[in-house]
């Protein structure tokens, strides 16, 4: 009888045991949460249809036109212009950017590297806003140098930085590598595109070094997708 007693209990516990470790086990790890893709360029340039403006007139496109055409528009967020690319080669000498390609070649940039080095236009997408004028002070819509900004082109977008300041009457130019990667020609002698091109720089920003590009497009990308929510 003790026999029968003792099987009958082992069977009884042999039955509940599985259900009792299927209890006691960890749950699954859940899934990582999925990253929210970026903005596109058609997303930011719907936010970009009206201008608020706050330059005190217009810039110029380049040295040789006559017509003021470029108004600096403001936004929850950002600033933003429409105008073309000049191609800018300033800073760190490279196969690209020298004296001997670019006729107007200077071997500074407004803002420096982490290093104390000038910034490398054919490494590093950067643009370049007007310095400051009775048109406008970039420094009084809360940019500076390494803040960032989206730069769209033929369904494209760019992320950069602030690197460097040009004449205070002209406005649309952007280095050598912002070019590149957007598709325009940029042979800083005869590249550029005379129209078609969006900057929004973000209000407040710093990209970290600021030769770190990825850092660029993170920071850029998370500014953009606050841009086109709160616009």
């Amino acid at each position: 009888m003790r026999k029968l007693i003792l099987l009958a209990t082992m069977a009884l516990a042999a039955a509940v045991m599985p259900s009792a470790l299927a209890s006691a086990a960890p749950a699954p790890a859940a899934a990582p949460a999925t990253t929210a893709a970026a903005p596109t360029a058609a997303q930011l340039l719907a936010k970009t249809n009206s201008c608020k403006q706050i330059s005190n007139g217009k810039y110029k496109t380049d040295e040789d036109v006559s017509g003021k055409t470029v108004a600096v528009c403001d936004a929850n967020g950002a600033v933003f212009w429409k105008a073309d690319m000049d191609i800018d080669c300033d800073g760190q000498r490279s196969t690209q950017c020298n004296e001997d390609t670019d006729c107007c070649y200077q071997d500074d940039t407004a803002f420096h590297q982490s290093d104390g080095k000038p910034l490398n236009a054919a490494k590093l997408p950067y643009i370049v806003v007007p310095s400051s004028s009775s048109i406008w002070k970039y420094s009084s819509s809360q940019l500076k140098g390494g803040g960032s900004c989206a730069v769209i082109y033929n369904g494209k977008v760019e992320y950069a930085v602030i690197g460097d300041t040009g004449p205070s009457q002209i406005i649309g130019e952007a280095s050598y590598a912002t070019a590149k990667d957007l598709g325009i020609n940029p042979d800083p002698s005869n590249g550029g595109t005379d129209s078609g091109v969006t900057y929004i720089c973000f209000k407040n920003s710093t990209v970290s070094p600021i030769e770190n590009h990825a850092n660029a497009v993170s920071k850029g990308q998370s500014l953009a997708t606050t841009f086109v929510n709160n616009n």
